[in-house]
């Protein structure tokens, strides 16, 4: 626990990246498994993960960034996205997949089938984006937590448009929308922000105990 703690204290915004460090495959393989497992309201998944690996498309996304230019130094280049629509036919795959996997009976599953039905025909789209979006930050945070576990550097970021990404990337054309970035890979050397000792309130202005032990 403790050495876990000091990976968390380790982790950082890299503002650098080391632009000749690439990840090695199975460190990306545990990041994609990483995301796959994170957990998602009603378990439906409604988010998808892109890995850029080009150099080149890397570059294109450089403008698409506001000139962060860790989106072009990074080893990989993680873009989280959400699915624009929750159609009855995804839900209804999901508990395909349940059965599959579970072998539970039509007997259990299809009053919960129905009910997320009549909750997913209630909303309209800004709503189920929203929602989907609330998970996608859900596995930014395991990620996050999963890099620094492998002295993996990352750079969270939100600022980008998600428009041109999208289009660059192909994304609208598979009913999805971007929503966050993620660069990893090595931070370089000479980022000084390495050395800069982590902010954070106090844990007695972050931590609630209910009741009081004191």
């Amino acid at each position: 626990m403790e050495e876990f703690i000091k990976n968390l204290e380790w982790r950082y915004a890299v503002k650098k990246f080391d632009e000749k460090r690439m990840l090695p495959d199975n460190d990306i393989a545990v990041l994609k498994k990483s995301f796959n497992l994170t957990a998602t309201s009603f378990g439906l998944q409604p988010i998808r993960l892109v890995v850029v690996s080009d150099k080149e498309l890397q570059q294109k996304l450089l403008p698409l960034s506001y000139g962060q230019k860790q989106v072009a130094q990074a080893s990989h280049v993680l873009v989280l996205c959400i699915e624009k629509e929750i159609t009855p036919d995804y839900i209804s795959a999901y508990f395909k997949t349940i059965k599959q996997v579970r072998g539970t009976s039509d007997e259990i599953l299809e009053p919960y089938k129905e009910q997320m039905l009549a909750t997913f025909a209630g909303w309209d789209q800004k709503q189920v984006e929203e929602w989907a979006r609330n998970q996608a930050y859900l596995a930014l945070g395991n990620l996050l937590t999963i890099c620094a576990f492998r002295k993996i550097d990352s750079c969270p970021m939100e600022g980008f448009l998600p428009s041109g990404y999208d289009e660059l990337l192909g994304l609208d054309k598979r009913g999805l929308s971007s929503v966050l970035v993620l660069p990893v890979g090595y931070r370089a050397e000479d980022d000084m922000f390495s050395g800069f000792k982590k902010v954070r309130r106090s844990m007695d202005k972050t931590i609630i105990h209910i009741p009081d032990p004191s």
